[in-house]
């Protein structure tokens, strides 16, 4: 049977984007932190796992704070909710914050 994976981007989760730590904002600090999450039947995340860093501390920090609180649509396996992974990129740019 299929498996769908879990997806943290359904417009009602209300899943805030990482605030960007003021240090990182006046250092010129920006980078791509990617995320491995592992998300329950229930759609939280109960391993959060720094899959590639953005270079900074304080933004690969911020990224993984944030998305421990996200809920997350979980994966199905047909009609039935199920644990499973998913990577979730996240961008610090200066320009679009």
């Amino acid at each position: 049977m299929e498996v769908t994976q879990p997806r943290f981007d359904a417009a009602y989760l209300n899943n805030p984007a990482p605030p960007y730590p003021p240090l990182s904002r006046r250092l010129g600090e920006q980078g791509r932190v990617l995320m491995r999450v592992y998300v329950d039947p229930n759609g939280t995340p109960t391993q959060v796992e720094l899959r590639q860093s953005s270079g900074s501390q304080r933004l690969d920090t911020a990224a993984e704070t944030a998305v421990r609180r996200w809920r997350f649509v979980p994966a199905r396996r047909g009609s039935d909710a199920v644990g499973a992974w998913v990577l979730v990129p996240i961008s610090f740019n200066l320009r679009n914050s």
